[in-house]
């Protein structure tokens, strides 16, 4: 049973990727001050819960209701990341980032909501871990409870990125920013390639 649960967990803290989220997180509030970052943390947390919560307790009959396989959902959530992170590796120029400074609810639901922390990743594991066919009601409870606490270390991490902003300024930022998002536009290949695979009946 403990192993059962510290697999689950792993398998969360992956897809939800909290660590990943953090570049993600510094790029979109670089504009904002202490309190907005806070709130768009927490905003951003709050809603990637609440989708997480609907694709666990609904996400199988929708998926199937309207006949959308999952590799192919995988695949399309890995295109809308991929697309986000070559922003992050070019992004605009500064007059033009802040000309379309977007606002801090707009920031807490896209990136850092969807595609970053709820992740079309963690919404398929979410779908998965509580198949209605194989996992009990109490089965399903607990991964909501490992994928909450999850998301509460996500919020922590999220806080504290802020104080490593002031730490490494805005060059060193816009750096981390750039490699992070060549890492992000890594992982949005890996999820594209995995729906290919398993679309396709693909080993390995």
């Amino acid at each position: 049973m403990l192993d059962s649960l510290v697999t689950q967990f792993v398998l969360m803290w992956a897809v939800i990727d909290p660590v990943g989220t953090i570049p993600v997180f510094l790029d979109r509030t670089s504009g904002f001050g202490e309190a907005q970052k806070r709130n768009v943390a927490k905003k951003a947390v709050m809603v990637s819960a609440g989708i997480l919560l609907f694709f666990l307790a609904a996400g199988q009959l929708l998926l199937e209701g309207m006949k959308v396989p999952l590799p192919a959902f995988q695949v399309a959530g890995g295109l809308v990341l991929f697309l986000f992170a070559l922003t992050m590796i070019f992004g605009a120029g500064k007059p033009e980032s802040e000309q379309s400074m977007p606002s801090a609810a707009d920031v807490a639901v896209f990136p850092l909501a969807v595609p970053s922390i709820a992740s079309p990743g963690a919404m398929l594991a979410v779908v998965l871990l509580t198949d209605n066919h194989r996992f009990a009601p109490a089965q399903q409870a607990v991964t909501a409870l490992l994928m909450l606490l999850v998301l509460f270390a996500t919020y922590g991490l999220l806080v504290s990125a802020s104080r490593l902003h002031r730490h490494i300024g805005d060059i060193g930022a816009s750096v981390v920013s750039r490699v992070m998002g060549l890492i992000l536009a890594s992982i949005a290949v890996s999820q594209v390639l995995d729906g290919i695979k398993a679309s396709f009946g693909l080993a390995g």
